[in-house]
C-alpha cells in the first residue's frame, strides 16, 4: 500500500497545528500569526538588541514549555494521537527559538519521529522525520561541544537510531534494521562512557535497545544470535525487579518462539511454563493474560509431537478457552483458541469431537462482529466432513461458508475465489458418484490436483506463524491449514498421515510486544 505523503505542518495547511494552537474555524494565514505573535511580542526599543530578542523570545520559550508539559500529562492518560501533535508543537517552536539548523530542532524532530513510531505506529513517517534529523545531529556531534551539549545529542542519536531500526523491523526488512540498532547501541555506549555508566533519563532504554536488537537478529534468521539477545534482556529484567515481575511475560514468550524454531521443544515449554505462572500470580488465573499464555503453552505441548504431552495439550486449551469465555469479552481470542485446538483434534484422529465443539461453538451466538470466523468454522466443519467421505455435508457447509464470505469480503476477495474453487471441485466428486452418498474416496492424484489448484494463493502462507495468540491486528489464517487438511485427510484415507502442523495467526499490530504498545492501548479520544 502506498504511504501517505509526508509532511511538516504549518501554519495554515494543517488540521493538527489548528488544534495545538487553538485557532478559531476562520482561515488563518502565516501573515495573520505573525502579526499575532509580534503582538505578544510587543516591547520598548533599546540599545541592548539582545534584550529585545530575548523578550520577543519569550513567547515561543513558553509556549514550549507548556507543549512539552502537556506531552507528559497526555502520555500519563494514555491519550496517544494528542500527546503526538504537542510533539509537533514541541518541534515547531524548537525550529522558532533555536533555528533549524540547531541541535536542539533536531532533537525535537527525533523525539517526533520517536512519536510517530511508539504513540501512532506509523514507522513511514517515523523515518522521514529520523532522516531529516540525522545530518544535522551528526554535523554537531563532530564539532566541538560542550558535555552538556554532548549528552543531549548522543542521547537524540540513540532515539533517532533506534526509531529507524525498529521502523525498518516493522517493515520487515532485518538488515537495514539491525544496521541502525547497532549504531543506536554505539552511541549509548558513548552516552554512558561520559555519563559515568547512566543513560541519563533517555526514552529508550538498555533493555528496550537489547530486545530490539534481538527482534532483528531474529528477522535476519540469526537464531543464536537472537537468542543470546533476549537471553540478556530477560537478566537485566531479572536483577533490576526479581523473577516475578510481569515485564518478564513477553520476553519468556518470544524466547520460547526462538526456541521453537529452533526444535528445542523442551526449552521452550519451560520458558513458556514460566510465562504462565507470572502470569497466574500477577493477574489471577481467570485474566485475559493467563488465557493467552495458557493457549500458548498449549500449543507448545501440541508442536512438540509427544505422545506424552496429549493431556497437557488438553488441560491447557480448555484453560484457555473457559477463562476467555468466563471473562466474556475476548470473542475473537476465544474463538482462535477453538480453532487451534480443533485443528489440534483432528490431525490426531478425533474428527468428530473437534466437529461437535465447532458446531456447539457457531450455535452458541459467541462470533458477535467476528464474521469472518464464522466463515472459518463453516470451512472448518466441511473439512471434517469431507474427511469422513461425507460429501454432500461437506458441499452444504462450503456454500454456507461462501455465502458469508461474499457478504464480507465480496466475490472478488482470493478468499471467496479459493472456496469456490474447492467447492466447484467437491461438486463435480459428488456427481460423478451419480447421487450416491458414500465413503468417497479422492484419488492420490486428484488431491494432489486440489492442492495445485490453489497453490498460489496458499505457498505464501502455508506455515502458520506459531506466536498467534500474543500479536494484536491480524486475520487468521486457519484456511492454509483447512485446506491442506481437507486435501491430507484424503491422503491419510490410503495410509498416509498428516504432517502435523503449527498453529497460530499472521501478525496483528505489535503492540504489547512491541515499542507501540502505548498507541495500542490508548484512549478514544
Amino acid at each position: 500500500m502506498k504511504a501517505s505523503p509526508i509532511r511538516i505542518p504549518t501554519v495554515s495547511n494543517d488540521t493538527d497545528w489548528d488544534f495545538c494552537f487553538h485557532l478559531s474555524q476562520q482561515t488563518r494565514n502565516p501573515a495573520q500569526y505573525t502579526d499575532d505573535l509580534f503582538g505578544v511580542c510587543q516591547c520598548r526599543e533599546t540599545d541592548d538588541d539582545t534584550t529585545v530578542q530575548n523578550d520577543c523570545m519569550s513567547f515561543p520559550k513558553q509556549k514550549l514549555a507548556q507543549a512539552q508539559k502537556k506531552f507528559g500529562q497526555l502520555i500519563e492518560e494514555k491519550m496517544n494521537t494528542k500527546a503526538n501533535k504537542e510533539l509537533i508543537r514541541c518541534f515547531i517552536f524548537s525550529r522558532i527559538i533555536f533555528g533549524k539548523e540547531h541541535w536542539r530542532c533536531a532533537q525535537a524532530l527525533a523525539n517526533l519521529a520517536y512519536g510517530y513510531l511508539t504513540l501512532r505506529g506509523l514507522p513511514s513517517q517515523a523515518k522521514k522525520h529520523a532522516e531529516s534529523a540525522r545530518s544535522t545531529l551528526l554535523t554537531w556531534k563532530q564539532n566541538k561541544t560542550t558535555d552538556k551539549e554532548r549528552k543531549g545529542i548522543l542521547g537524540s542519536l540513540v532515539i533517532l537510531y533506534y526509531t529507524l531500526g525498529t521502523a525498518w523491523l516493522l517493515q520487515n526488512h532485518g538488515k537495514q534494521a539491525y544496521f541502525h540498532l547497532k549504531k543506536a547501541e554505539k552511541n549509548m555506549k558513548e552516552l554512558k562512557e561520559l555519563n559515568k555508566g547512566d543513560i541519563g533519563g533517555s526514552q529508550v532504554s538498555d533493555k528496550d535497545l537489547t530486545i530490539a536488537l534481538g527482534r532483528a537478529s531474529l528477522a535476519m534468521h540469526r537464531m543464536n544470535l537472537a537468542l543470546a539477545y533476549f537471553e540478556k534482556a530477560i537478566g537485566s529484567v531479572i536483577m533490576a525487579k526479581g523473577y516475578g515481575t510481569s515485564e518478564l511475560i513477553s520476553l519468556y514468550e518470544e524466547i520460547a518462539q526462538i526456541e521453537q524454531l529452533r526444535r528445542n521443544h523442551e526449552q521452550a515449554i519451560q520458558y513458556l511454563q514460566q510465562a504462565y505462572s507470572i502470569c497466574v500470580s500477577s493477574f489471577s488465573e481467570i485474566s485475559p493474560q493467563t488465557a493467552e499464555a495458557s493457549a500458548l503453552l498449549a500449543k507448545a505441548y501440541a508442536m512438540s509431537g509427544e505422545s506424552q504431552h496429549r493431556d497437557a495439550v488438553e488441560i491447557y486449551f480448555i484453560k484457555s478457552i473457559s477463562t476467555y469465555q468466563t471473562l466474556g469479552s475476548e470473542d475473537y481470542e476465544s474463538l482462535t483458541a477453538i480453532e487451534d485446538f480443533c485443528t489440534w483434534l483432528i490431525q490426531n484422529g478425533e474428527n468428530q469431537e473437534a466437529y461437535r465443539l465447532l458446531k456447539s461453538t457457531l450455535n452458541s451466538g459467541i462470533y458477535d462482529d467476528c464474521g469472518g470466523k464464522v466463515a472459518e468454522t463453516f470451512y472448518n466443519m466441511g473439512s471434517i466432513c469431507f474427511a469422513k467421505g461425507e460429501v454432500r455435508k461437506a458441499i452444504e457447509l462450503l456454500r454456507k461458508c461462501l455465502m458469508v464470505q461474499i457478504l464480507i469480503y465480496g466475490s472478488e476477495h482470493i478468499k471467496s475465489k479459493e472456496t469456490k474453487i474447492l467447492l466447484t471441485l467437491l461438486q463435480r466428486t459428488a456427481e460423478q458418484s451419480h447421487g450416491v452418498v458414500a465413503k468417497a474416496q479422492m484419488s492420490k492424484s486428484s488431491a494432489r490436483i486440489a492442492l495445485s489448484a490453489s497453490a498460489s494463493h496458499w505457498n505464501n502462507q502455508s506455515q502458520m506463524s506459531w506466536d498467534s495468540a500474543r500479536v494484536p491486528m491480524c486475520s487468521s489464517v486457519l484456511y492454509p491449514t483447512s485446506f491442506r487438511n481437507l486435501v491430507k485427510y484424503s491422503l491419510d484415507c490410503h495410509g498416509q498421515q498428516p504432517e502435523f502442523l503449527s498453529f497460530g495467526a499472521s501478525t496483528k499490530k505489535l503492540e504489547q510486544n512491541w515499542p507501540l504498545n502505548a498507541g495500542v492501548n490508548s484512549k478514544t479520544e
